[in-house]
């Protein structure tokens, strides 16, 4: 890979490098840092503008502390491409989040700079106490440990409850707050606001030019105390702001907040705070995309651009845009506009993904009718149920991956009361490039043992939209729809709304030799294969059964009478899901057939393009083909 040359970061190896180079000099190693992310970046996609905003950070934290002996923390992981550079990851980062490279977050296994895994937001503060506690019991009491949390991931309820406790245990830890009023989007709730009001402290800065301009009217003493200040003004700010401060309130020592992009006085400050024992709280003010300006005026859009041109910030449009095939979270954006127009008791609910998926756009429309309730999946879930109660229908979009953080609520304040709030789980599936953190593939497994519960998943862009209106219609309890990242298949998907019946699959090709039985997405690469075995006359069935609770019992009758051969194929995990329910149904009926599962193996799924996942979990186009021609030999 071509480096960008430089004085100091061609031959940063480790942090102890780092540390050679005199402190005056650090700007210098912070500028080739930046211009060597935008580099790779651009052309290797990746998260964006997180990084560019914590390269002083990171910098400064490797500069001060002795890592990997001090443990640094980084929640979300997105902040962290300048800490894998500058920990020797450097001339492999351009196989950032590709297939058999390395990770997108930090990642244990990878390296041993990587303290903790961090896909997830929000639980940094509660890994750093078990850190801290653990250093003090193994006495490794010179042992640092620093948790860097963002702004957005500090609205997420387990940062306060590890808080909570880290006050309480008063265990020598330092949260590090990356602050700067971004997640994905715009940071929302009054957590932001209390933020904004520490960092625009009319008290603190009143009081400052008050004492500053007597000062200079004092001779002689006066400008002492001027340097004094100078070099003093965050304790002057820690008093002024102390009664009330929200963090001092759990037990923790507040400092800041600092300017996020003064390397030299991070420095300064991380060497004061090493000294002083117990839990502390630094509050550092940052720019997402600093140093890139495109990036720094469309926040959002930088967060993950896909590729771009690092000269002129032109984003690179994807090849589905260019056919004119919609993007899967850009239906349900637009469908749910058009269902909410018809009915009223609508409202639409995402924790801290608006753009994500697309429901930004009913927030423009619809502002009182469309809730972010920040990166906080349990209360999503929970106010949905709230509104449900009093007879509105929720659609509570959340990641699937994300979904796993809620599912205590979803069983306890949904499923139980037999609320109607509509689950559509955007990024089902394998998704590619974020690898095993964030690949959906349990929400099949996981909702369908779930009482109450009707969960679907669509093959195409049509069938969601048929999906979200039999969703909203009434006499529905809890429902669940998931559908894949990325694009479809129809450039013309804007249909006529039609009901679907709960628990009623459809027959696409009729055969004799095999059955295909498949859910969601796969079903396109079904599809696919089934002509490709008509040309070796090969006559294969092929059922897209759309949910999965309830299955269709009278198609899978039907199934089960005429083929002894069977193949079900679903991207999800295949323990606990769609084929794991047909055996089941199999065994219960007293069926004899040989059945093949195909989908997610019992293993967590590394990071790559969607469709070298897919080869590899064998449920492609080729894979389904190669499946039913070594079952029909058996």
């Amino acid at each position: 890979m071509e480096e960008i040359k430089g004085r100091f970061l061609e031959n940063i190896n480790n942090p102890s490098d780092l540390r050679k180079i005199a402190v005056n000099e650090l700007p210098e190693v912070c500028t080739e840092l930046r211009n060597f992310i935008i580099d790779v970046v651009s052309s290797n996609p990746g998260h964006f503008g997180a990084s560019l905003g914590v390269v002083e950070l990171t910098v400064a934290l490797h500069y001060v502390y002795n890592t990997p002996y001090d443990q640094l923390i980084w929640d979300v992981g997105h902040q962290a491409y300048g800490h894998k550079i500058i920990t020797g990851r450097r001339d492999i980062f351009n196989t950032n989040r590709k297939y058999k490279g390395i990770s997108g977050f930090p990642k244990r296994s990878e390296s041993e700079y990587d303290t903790f895994g961090t896909g997830h937001s929000s639980t940094s503060i509660s890994a750093s106490l078990g850190m801290a506690v653990a250093a003090a019991l193994k006495k490794d009491q010179d042992r640092k440990i620093v948790a860097v949390i963002g702004d957005g991931a500090m609205t997420g309820g387990m940062a306060f409850e590890g808080l909570n406790n880290a006050g309480a245990q008063n265990s020598d830890l330092l949260v590090i707050l990356n602050d700067n009023n971004m997640a994905i989007d715009p940071n929302v709730g009054v957590l932001n606001q209390y933020l904004l009001k520490i960092s625009k402290s009319h008290t603190y800065n009143r009081v400052k030019k008050d004492v500053w301009e007597g000062l200079g009217k004092m001779h002689g003493v006066g400008s002492k105390v001027r340097r004094i200040i100078q070099k003093n003004q965050h304790a002057l700010k820690n008093m002024l702001l102390k009664q009330n401060n929200l963090f001092e309130a759990f037990n923790f020592r507040y400092f800041g907040p600092v300017d996020g992009h003064d390397v030299v006085y991070l420095t300064k400050v991380l060497n004061d705070l090493k000294n002083i024992p117990g839990p502390k709280l630094l509050h550092v003010l940052t720019q997402k995309g600093k140093g890139f300006e495109q990036a720094e005026l469309n926040q959002t859009k930088f967060h993950a651009p896909g590729k771009f041109n690092k000269s002129t910030g032109e984003i690179y449009t994807c090849d589905c845009e260019v056919e004119k095939a919609a993007k899967f979270q850009n239906v349900f954006g637009e469908t749910i506009i058009e269902l909410a127009e018809q009915n009223k008791k609508i409202v639409g609910i995402t924790p801290a993904m608006p753009s994500g998926c697309s429901l930004n756009q009913m927030m423009e429309k619809m502002p009182d009718r469309t809730f972010d309730v920040g990166i906080a999946e349990q209360h999503a879930v929970t106010f949905s149920a709230g509104m449900a109660s009093q007879g509105l229908i929720p659609f509570c979009n959340i990641y699937s991956t994300f979904m796993q953080r809620a599912y205590d609520q979803v069983v306890h304040d949904v499923a139980i009361q037999k609320l109607h709030v509509v689950f559509c789980l955007d990024r089902a599936g394998l998704v590619g490039e974020d690898g095993s953190t964030h690949h959906g593939v349990f929400d099949l497994a996981y909702m369908r043992n779930i009482p109450n519960m009707v969960v679907s998943a669509p093959m195409d862009e049509i069938e969601l939209r048929n999906l979200m209106y039999t969703a909203q219609l009434d006499g529905m309890g809890p429902f669940s729809i998931r559908y894949p990242k990325g694009c479809g298949v129809f450039p013309n998907w804007k249909k006529a709304f039609e009901k679907i019946e709960i628990g009623r699959g459809r027959i696409l090709s009729e055969g004799d030799d095999v059955a295909i039985l498949t859910i969601g997405k796969p079903g396109i690469f079904a599809q696919r294969s089934v002509k490709k075995l008509a040309k070796e006359d090969i006559s294969a069935a092929h059922y897209d059964l759309r949910f999965i609770k309830p299955l269709d019992t009278e198609l899978l009758h039907d199934v089960f009478k005429k083929f002894s051969k069977i193949i079900t194929v679903e991207d999800g995990v295949i323990k606990g899901g769609f084929g794991s329910a047909v055996v089941e149904f199999m065994a219960e009926n007293g069926y004899n057939a040989i059945v093949k599962m195909l989908g997610v193996p019992d293993a967590f799924v590394e990071q790559g393009t969607p469709d070298e996942l897919y080869k590899e979990c064998g449920f492609d186009m080729k894979g389904i083909y190669q499946a039913v021609k070594s079952i029909l030999v058996k």
